[in-house]
């Protein structure tokens, strides 16, 4: 009886020790991925910390990448590496662990040369050993460079010329950069230190340093909107920061255009282009940005602007033959190319005043200044819906196609809707001062250039009638009518026709009654009764680019041709 207890006990304490035992390493196999968790969670913040730090206190332009677009190998230890930091200047690209070391020893871009005492017109080449470009070709031996599976051969930040290892001995005596094929666009460093130090002197005989004086010199602002666009602003300022002086780039989330283009006032007069990267709006802000210029007294400092459209519509890019939209398709070379081959011309820019009605109204009247468009009617009602849903999420709205189908969604409730029909019954216009008698109309379109609604050629309409030619710096709006939403899909897919209602060098709308959307150059509003007169305002100086044409271009050309052909026989 005894050894039954005996036994018992000892089975009933080992099957305790059992579940104790069970317990412990059921909280062990919890608890310790957790804790591995934290402190890998913790060691990653740190070092993120320290990253930063680096980042913050550097010379470089450095940002970190999860994934490297080319195969790439860390400048200090020459290891193969698929992550880590690239600076956006010069281009050096290393492994995480070999940041700081690399920060310490290498130079970037110098955007300024060192002050010595004396006046430089040249300088040496800036070389920086591997991750060469690819298809890139050595400037000695005029052999293929890049193509051995380790870093390798070398680059000049300024020039982008490569050169082997075993020829650099003797490129070593070619000691002069000459910068490359983009020497008339880039601002050298040793022409801003050389200003900088006039400046002190309280000199302003500029024309007498190089590059000043060289006929060709047209230097180059780019001014990038880092929010237009997929993410492209943010892609190209890097690029266009290794093509050039990085003091020639701006991001205008960071600055604002009117501190960027006093860069203007240092540089050749009438000389300066400005490459504007962005959407229609970010044309308008740089262009406004001018005009202020203009009031400074700074007019002969004026540059003239190109575009790289990166937002949805891009009707004035569209106009001017930048096209519709770019997403990476054309290599950055290429359009700083096609910056210095584009043909000055003039866009008219106008002024549009609304003046709210009613005796006890003291608010100043609203002012814009109109570079596209103005609308009230159905195309305004889809923007205003379009801005509002973007203002509660905007993360929703970082891709051109996504922006074009909530356009569309609501192009279709307004087709069933139907919220501004009897427009003709709400409104009075006066073109130059005559009264228009106005059919049964949804929405009234007062155009300043060729293309609306992201690409359709409004005025033209299908091309099938006499109509005087629009152009975008005559000092004339072309005004049209549309019946609603569904009229104005036909006419973008050249199934109908607008309404035209004429030209005219001053344009004045009456709202009698009711409250209606309107809009200028994409920025909608609600609007009560009141008066809107837009009147021309000034001109801008744009860059227009005529290598490139649409099909659309081009057949409305031949008609217009045709017309103008038809016209000479009657007469």
């Amino acid at each position: 009886m005894a050894g039954t207890e005996s036994r018992s006990s000892a089975f009933s304490s080992s099957s305790v020790v059992a579940d104790w035992s069970l317990v412990f390493w059921t909280l062990c196999s919890v608890i310790l991925p957790v804790l591995i968790t934290l402190w890998c969670s913790f060691q990653r913040s740190r070092r993120q910390v320290l990253i930063r730090d680096i980042f913050r206190k550097s010379k470089h332009d450095w940002h970190y990448t999860d994934l490297f677009g080319q195969p790439s190998y860390c400048c200090v230890c020459a290891q193969h590496i698929l992550q880590g930091a690239f600076c956006n200047c010069c281009g050096l690209r290393v492994s995480e662990g070999c940041l700081k070391k690399a920060d310490q020893h290498f130079l970037c871009k110098e955007i300024m040369m060192r002050s010595d005492g004396r006046a430089h017109s040249s300088m040496p080449h800036h070389w920086i050993r591997g991750n060469v470009p690819l298809c890139s070709y050595c400037m000695v031996c005029k052999q293929q460079c890049g193509t051995q599976p380790k870093l390798c051969d070398y680059r000049c930040v300024w020039c982008q010329c490569t050169v082997h290892d075993e020829c650099m001995l003797d490129c070593l005596k070619i000691e002069e950069c000459a910068f490359g094929e983009f020497k008339d666009l880039i601002i050298p460093p040793y022409y801003l230190s050389t200003i900088n130090q006039m400046r002190k002197d309280k000199r302003t005989d500029y024309e007498k340093v190089a590059p000043y004086c060289r006929k060709h010199w047209i230097p180059v602002i780019v001014l990038a909107n880092t929010r237009s666009g997929n993410n492209m602003g943010e892609i190209l300022l890097g690029e266009f920061k290794i093509l050039l002086n990085p003091v020639q780039v701006f991001d205008l989330s960071k600055i604002a255009p009117a501190k960027a283009l006093q860069l203007c006032t240092l540089l050749p007069c009438n000389a300066v282009r400005v490459l504007v990267c962005g959407g229609d709006g970010t044309v308008g802000w740089v262009l406004d940005a001018i005009d202020e210029m203009k009031i400074k007294g700074q007019e002969r400092y004026i540059p003239q602007v190109a575009i790289l459209p990166l937002g949805t519509g891009n009707d004035l890019s569209n106009t001017l033959g930048w096209g519709a939209g770019y997403a990476g398709e054309v290599p950055v070379e290429q359009i700083l190319r096609n910056v210095m081959e584009a043909d000055g011309i003039k866009l008219d820019r106008w002024k549009v005043q609304v003046t709210n009605k009613g005796y006890y109204n003291l608010r100043k009247p609203k002012v814009f200044t109109m570079n596209n468009y103005f609308s009230i009617g159905p195309d305004a009602l889809m923007a205003l819906n379009f801005h509002a849903h973007r203002e509660k999420t905007p993360s929703l709205f970082s891709s051109r196609i996504i922006n074009k189908a909530v356009y569309f969604f609501y192009g279709t409730k307004d087709c069933l809707v139907q919220e501004c029909k009897d427009l003709n019954k709400k409104v009075e216009l006066e073109l130059d001062g005559e009264r228009i008698e106005l059919p049964n109309l949804e929405g009234i379109i007062v155009l300043n250039i060729g293309y609306w609604g992201g690409g359709c050629r409004l005025w033209e309409g299908m091309g099938d009638e006499p109509y005087p030619l629009a152009r975008h710096d005559d000092g004339l709006l072309e005004v049209v009518g549309v019946h609603g939403s569904f009229h104005c899909a036909q006419i973008q897919v050249k199934l109908a026709n607008p309404v035209r209602l004429g030209q005219a060098h001053t344009v004045r709308l009456i709202l009698k009654s009711s409250k209606m959307p309107m809009q200028v150059d994409g920025e909608p509003w609600a609007q009560g009764p009141c008066t809107v007169t837009i009147t021309h305002k000034t001109h801008a100086l744009m860059l227009y680019h005529s290598s490139e044409q649409t099909d659309d271009d081009a057949s409305s050309m031949s008609e217009q041709e045709h017309v103008r052909e038809q016209t000479d026989e009657d007469v």
